[in-house]
């Protein structure tokens, strides 16, 4: 399916990190309408809420709603920077609590494009986003070359999925190419819209058992969070859930993530933005 696979798996396994720099989290999930976006914008809120600094990379390119989510119109995208000399204060919103939101448009078949001389004054003008504790990916849904692409530039993995069995067959294929590609050798999951603790144990272990069986990856359950009316009722409003209903069950769930994330240690030293944007001109150019 890629055709630079040794491309993405070399990439995937580049450790030439620096001290101080972001946690790059991708989150995906295997089918489109399970709430990965929701997810990402609360829990980035709930993280710079919490004293992190967060920026989220809305990397789901043509389909990115994370702006509206947050009830927000960006006039410009990552694109404009390189190519409209927009300096990176234009194009970054800012939302709740000084949280960052940097769209990416639908440029990336714009990459080959971009010369030299352009992607270093770029990665150059991204310096300026280096004081940051984490960068939060949220990707496309299903299988994709572009998909899988952020993927491998990423250095934690998170798998969003539903109790649905369509969603859990979709996270499975989706894993099963992660694998296959040797992007990645652990994941991390979490289990939205369930009834409960005991559902959502109950669909991770299943979820689990199958990943181990036939594709010796490791996973991790990260958590849940809960099926609540107020969810539905805040992305019509469009208003993170977190901040228009801060005690319902969702929100709670939401926090306990970002607990759970904040209290686990990087798996690198990290390789910052500038670094995650020179592993993107690699793969999609």
């Amino acid at each position: 399916m890629l055709d630079q696979a040794q491309k993405l798996r070399q990439l995937a396994s580049d450790n030439t990190a620096k001290k101080g720099k972001p946690r790059i989290i991708t989150v995906t999930s295997g089918k489109g309408g399970v709430g990965k976006s929701n997810i990402v914008v609360n829990l980035s809120i709930a993280l710079q809420k919490s004293g992190k600094r967060v920026l989220i990379f809305d990397a789901d390119v043509g389909m990115g709603n994370d702006d509206v989510l947050m009830g927000f119109l960006p006039k410009y995208n990552v694109f404009d920077i390189i190519f409209n000399s927009k300096t990176i204060e234009e194009v970054v919103v800012q939302g709740p609590y000084g949280l960052g939101l940097l769209p990416a448009g639908s440029g990336l078949n714009r990459i080959e494009d971009i010369s030299t001389k352009q992607r270093e004054e770029f990665i150059k003008k991204l310096s300026s986003l280096e004081n940051l504790d984490y960068i939060l990916m949220d990707t496309g849904a299903g299988i994709s070359r572009t998909v899988l692409g952020f993927i491998a530039c990423c250095e934690e993995l998170i798998m969003l999925t539903t109790p649905e069995p369509t969603s859990l067959t979709d996270a499975y294929s989706l894993l099963k190419a992660v694998n296959h590609f040797k992007l990645k050798s652990r994941a991390r999951v979490i289990i939205n819209r369930a009834f409960d603790e005991k559902e959502a144990l109950i669909t991770y272990n299943k979820f689990n058992n199958a990943v181990n069986n036939f594709l010796k990856m490791e996973l991790e359950y990260l958590g849940m969070v809960s099926e609540d009316r107020r969810i539905v009722q805040s992305v019509r409003a469009q208003q993170p859930f977190i901040m228009a209903y801060p005690n319902c069950d969702a929100s709670r769930d939401i926090e306990r993530l970002a607990q759970r994330i904040s209290g686990i240690e990087g798996s690198t030293e990290g390789i910052g933005v500038q670094g995650l944007f020179k592993k993107i001109f690699s793969i999609f150019s």
